[in-house]
């Protein structure tokens, strides 16, 4: 059997993506979310009726003493069904021009993003060390590549898991453990659903909007064993906009 994969943010959009093609993949997986119950249960439901293994994992990944101790119930039988997949894909948005923005959407955002990386990644790592084999994608965005106006606490987060994934990966490539980060550009999820569209798509030399699967195969490449020899990168996914 496969290693059991962790999605985070998982009860919808590019997470719940991940979630599915993982699946298909052979994987046993955990789908994290914080509160969206509803569409955690749906999402489970669906994959098992195609034959897939789903556990459920709510739980806030900025909160340290909460995932503290649901990592610890999900690491419980570890060596029997091991967690050797991971996908950091918790995030969200709270856009504003900087000279207004208040700290609370600051902290909100890079805490999400940067704490939650480290609050699920820690105690991931050691069992895949000792395992000598691992796989970790970290969801970062374009606006953390470029950066984008009206997104300074977006944008820092964003890049911040770009310099966590290449620190990372230096870390612990010799083990077989390889650390990777896709950065999507503009997504049909419902993040994007209320964007100007016509403006933004002059921007994007595709002209369109990315589908949340696309950014799924491209993460389900990097786990599997054909991407064994990739770690410390960072691919786009984009339509050719940066």
């Amino acid at each position: 059997m496969k290693p059991r994969a962790l999605i985070t943010g998982a009860s919808r959009g590019i997470g719940a993506a991940i979630a599915e093609a993982l699946a298909r993949a052979g994987h046993p997986v955990i789908l994290n979310y914080r509160s969206n119950h509803e569409a955690a249960q749906a999402l489970q439901a669906r994959l098992e009726a195609a034959g897939g293994q789903v556990e459920l994992a709510p739980f806030d990944v900025a909160h340290s003493e909460e995932s503290a101790q649901a990592m610890e119930k999900l690491l419980a039988n570890d060596d029997e069904s091991p967690i050797g997949v991971l996908i950091n894909n918790a995030g969200l948005a709270r856009d504003n021009s900087f000279p207004v923005m208040e700290r609370p959407d600051w902290e909100v955002v890079t805490r999400t993003t940067l704490d939650g990386f480290y609050n699920v990644t820690r105690p991931l790592v050691m069992p895949m060390v000792r395992r000598r084999w691992g796989r970790v994608v970290n969801i970062s965005s374009v606006s953390g590549v470029i950066g984008n106006r009206g997104q300074v606490n977006y944008s820092a987060a964003k890049a911040g898991l770009i310099g966590a994934t290449r620190a990372l990966a230096s870390e612990v490539a010799r083990r077989g453990v390889t650390v990777n980060c896709v950065a999507p550009g503009l997504i049909e999820t419902d993040m994007t659903k209320d964007a100007p569209l016509e403006e933004i798509m002059k921007a994007i030399p595709m002209r369109r909007f990315g589908k949340p699967e696309e950014v799924a195969n491209l993460v389900a490449f990097l786990v599997g064993d054909q991407a064994s020899y990739i770690t410390g990168q960072v691919i786009g996914i984009n339509g050719g906009l940066a």
